[in-house]
């Protein structure tokens, strides 16, 4: 009768997991991103994973979700075009790679409670850029020359660190940047902050093996594929989606969701 009870409990886990994977990647397909803003709260409200083991549940599946979405861009904007654009690339990277890794660090120094405001208030500023930077049009670079390059490196630098201090891959600044920075079609911008985010991810990924908290990947690895599976069929319909839903409605819902989530974070204990 045990059995059965665990049994059940476990099957009523992993259907929550796979359902909360979709939705939330859903939510993240509609916008272009991977879900993971909105992945974390629900791994730490919903289920109940302590802020450092959410956050590299969160980056574990924010991998497997870029990985998946890599393939499928390629056909919407070819490889040779995003190799193009490698010095963009490298220019984000050569600050992003260093704060991934300072923000992997920082966040297994921190006590529970301090990153549970850290995380709340990097929610609250990516609702901000949802609203007032995502949707922003594609023009000619702010800067150019030295300045642009400094300006580049140190924009990579606080997306590394917000992204590792998340668990997210940071399209949802990454997109932002290189649209109002380098003055990029956000379709291109898209890509590249692929290109930009997977190294960016592994990083912090690297770093955060390092504590023990890495273990909750192995005590936790069929949740973190189920819930993974389900993320990647919630951002393919979510980009199916999308037309149907107008942004001017969309960025200022999902930021509402981010903001009642930072709340939320902020509260627990």
């Amino acid at each position: 009768m045990r059995d059965q009870t665990e049994n059940a409990s476990r099957q009523k886990s992993m259907f929550a997991s796979f359902v909360g994977g979709g939705t939330i990647g859903a939510l993240g397909g509609l916008i272009g991103l991977g879900g993971a803003e909105f992945r974390l709260p629900l791994l730490i409200g919903l289920f109940g994973f302590p802020a450092l083991e959410a956050v590299i549940l969160n980056k574990a599946m924010s991998l497997l979700v870029v990985a998946s979405a890599l393939p499928f861009r390629a056909r919407a904007v070819p490889v040779e075009q995003v190799a193009t654009h490698w010095p963009v690339i490298v220019n984000l990277l050569a600050g992003s790679l260093i704060g991934a890794w300072f923000g992997a660090g920082w966040a297994t120094r921190l006590k529970s409670e301090t990153l549970y405001r850290v995380i709340s208030v990097m929610l609250l500023i990516i609702a901000v850029v949802l609203v007032f930077g995502h949707d922003a049009n594609a023009g000619t670079a702010l800067l150019a020359g030295p300045a642009l390059i400094v300006a580049g490196v140190f924009a990579g630098f606080v997306i590394g660190v917000i992204a590792a201090l998340l668990g997210v891959a940071g399209g949802e600044l990454l997109i932002p940047t290189l649209m109002l920075l380098f003055g990029i079609d956000i379709k291109l911008a898209g890509s590249l902050s692929l290109a930009v985010s997977l190294p960016t991810m592994l990083v912090g990924f690297v770093r955060y093996s390092q504590d023990q908290s890495f273990s909750v990947l192995g005590r936790n690895r069929i949740f973190l594929l189920v819930m993974a599976a389900g993320s990647v069929v919630g951002t393919f319909l979510g980009g199916q989606l999308l037309g149907l839903i107008p942004s001017a409605l969309l960025l200022p819902l999902l930021s509402v969701i981010l903001v009642l989530s930072a709340i939320k974070v902020w509260r627990h204990s």
